[in-house]
């Protein structure tokens, strides 16, 4: 039972995704029909996609080039902004819980190295680096998974939605910046970030470059899925089988769960046509309002079966990654690890989290009104 309680409470979006979808096959019993409920052009991209970050990673490429970049830094105004936009930058390639996982317990290591005393500073940074990973990442279909769905089964182009984004990935990169120039500066002394490169490899670092240029492929339609599919777990059988234990099954299931109650309650009429009479007009505000409670990709998961003004669902579901702790799921990894190494610091790096979240969200809403 208590291994059970720590399941539910460790995925819990998980168990939601699964309650509702078995809870819709009460009224809506299993049929052929469930197999057009699922997206595997979706799941196949997202799988593809996290093996090669996940092995992308492992070989310490962006730890090392992060080390990189900040071998010249002098002062900690410079400090914030390299490890900011690190996160900012990388998310839009490496999806942005990947870029959390990758440069939050990096900035603990350089924090620790630069003296380790303004706990302030360090709650700053940290929660500016998860809002710049999540709006870093809202600029191309791979940043984060709601985009990679709504991007697959929208039929958008690759122009359309850059354009689509460009405007508020902007505005998030001058509203950074603003928070960082107008910070503390403090002059620091050399960094010399410890970067463990033995597990670095030339030839895996190529195996995977290789592999995510033919997931872009994939995701412009130059390549068909499950060509990329097979290709994926071809190499890693072969080179690097260990990366499978890194993949994050759970969010896939949660995609399918998701995916088989949208498809029911679809064809409940009645419910459908309820539920599609009251998000029309109003799916931005509608999605950055559901985000907050069950997070932004299920959020897209589920309004997406009500309506096809796909450019607002993209919109809202990225704006609404910001605002409370699971408005996207990839803030919880900064948070843990937050939690994990510096307790004292949970409840100030709430407050603050919370505080910037509102600011950069009421700015990124003024200007979807704006350009509305």
């Amino acid at each position: 039972m208590k291994s059970i309680i720590n399941f539910i409470k460790k995925e819990t979006i998980l168990c939601v995704a699964i309650l509702l979808g078995l809870l819709s096959m009460l009224t809506v019993h299993p049929d052929r029909e469930y197999i057009t409920y699922i997206n595997t052009d979706t799941l196949i991209l997202l799988f593809c996609l996290m093996a090669v970050m996940a092995g992308l990673d492992s070989i310490g490429i962006f730890s090392m080039a992060g080390a990189r970049l900040l071998k010249r830094v002098r002062s900690a105004r410079a400090l914030e902004l390299v490890l900011v936009m690190l996160c900012f930058f990388t998310s839009m390639a490496v999806t942005n819980d990947i870029a959390l996982i990758t440069f939050v317990p990096f900035t603990l290591q350089v924090f620790k190295m630069t003296g380790g005393k303004d706990m302030k500073r360090l709650a700053g940074i940290t929660v500016l680096q998860t809002v710049a990973a999540n709006l870093g990442s809202m600029l191309t279909p791979i940043g984060n998974p709601q985009n990679i769905y709504l991007y697959s089964v929208s039929g958008m182009d690759m122009g359309g939605f850059l354009l689509l984004t460009l405007p508020y990935t902007i505005l998030a990169f001058i509203l950074l910046t603003v928070f960082i120039v107008f910070g503390k500066n403090d002059s620091i002394g050399n960094i010399e970030v410890a970067c463990d490169s033995s597990a670095f490899s030339i030839k895996k670092a190529v195996l995977y470059i290789v592999l995510f240029v033919l997931s872009l492929c994939a995701l412009g339609r130059l390549l068909p899925y499950i060509v990329l599919l097979a290709i994926v777990i071809a190499a890693l059988l072969i080179f690097d089988r260990k990366i499978f234990k890194s993949i994050d099954y759970t969010l896939l299931l949660t995609f399918v769960g998701f995916f088989v109650f949208t498809g029911n309650i679809g064809r409940i009429e009645s419910i459908n046509d309820l539920i599609a009479r009251t998000i029309d007009g109003g799916e931005v505000v509608i999605s950055v309002l559901l985000s907050q409670i069950i997070s932004n990709v299920p959020a897209a998961l589920l309004l997406s079966g009500f309506t096809e003004k796909w450019d607002h669902l993209i919109i809202g579901t990225d704006i609404g990654g910001l605002g409370t702790l699971i408005a996207s799921m990839a803030s919880l990894i900064s948070y843990k690890y937050i939690a994990k190494n510096y307790p004292q610091l949970r409840l100030k790096y709430l407050c603050r989290f919370t505080a910037v979240n509102v600011i950069f969200l009421a700015a990124l809403m003024g200007l979807y009104f704006v350009l509305s």
